[in-house]
């Protein structure tokens, strides 16, 4: 079996062996993410939250999440996050989780999201926090599903989606250990929690500045 495919079989067994985990960061995602139509995973992987989540869409660079991602009804475009192969205003929610960290440009992908998105679109980025339990962890161990990641803070996710055009943001946390045995339900704001969510909308107008 090729390494690539061993890697997503192997990503994809992990949230059966963590339900709780899972389970937590769904809650998390699900405290801030909006209703919405047409929506979009960037870097859906196996498509393990896109389906729970009601996420049609995927965009995804490695052909053996692809295959996974399908076969559990997303509807996957290969490509990056750099350069999407969709139009203007396409959507009206995307969605990254845990991708952020292996970017190679993450203003540009932001930019990116900012494009495809229809006026009033959501951006939401889940992400594990650089300064918590659990980045830091992997960090040290030398994870071979991390061991090229890049984590980054809130307050650089949020820098960079205001960058980008995002503005309204909202706030979530969950993970306050490593050890998560049950669920946990999520906490409004960021840094105590090793897994943050940000959400983040596109202004209806161009003159729309709060947030």
């Amino acid at each position: 079996m090729p390494g690539f495919q061993k890697q997503a079989i192997a990503y994809d067994r992990w949230f059966d062996e963590h339900p709780a985990l899972f389970q937590s960061e769904l809650a998390a995602i699900r405290s801030v993410l909006p209703s919405f139509h047409k929506g979009v995973e960037i870097g859906v992987g196996t498509g393990r939250f896109a389906a729970a989540l009601g996420v049609q869409y995927g965009l995804e660079p490695l052909e053996e999440y692809v295959a996974l991602a399908r076969a559990r009804g997303i509807e996957v475009e290969k490509g990056v996050a750099e350069k999407m192969p969709y139009p203007d205003a396409h959507f009206d929610l995307a969605m990254m989780v845990t991708v952020d960290c292996f970017l190679d440009d993450v203003p540009a992908a932001f930019a990116e999201v900012f494009r495809v998105l229809s006026p009033g679109g959501s951006f939401v980025v889940a992400f594990l926090d650089k300064n918590g339990a659990i980045a830091q962890k992997y960090r040290q161990s030398g994870s071979s599903s991390y061991r090229n990641a890049r984590f980054h803070s809130p307050e650089e996710i949020a820098v960079w989606m205001r960058a980008a055009g995002f503005r309204d943001f909202k706030f979530a946390q969950t993970l306050f250990d490593e050890n998560v045995a049950e669920v946990q339900r999520p906490e409004q704001g960021v840094g105590s929690g090793s897994f943050a969510v940000i959400a983040g909308m596109k202004p209806d107008s161009l003159f729309t500045t709060s947030g």
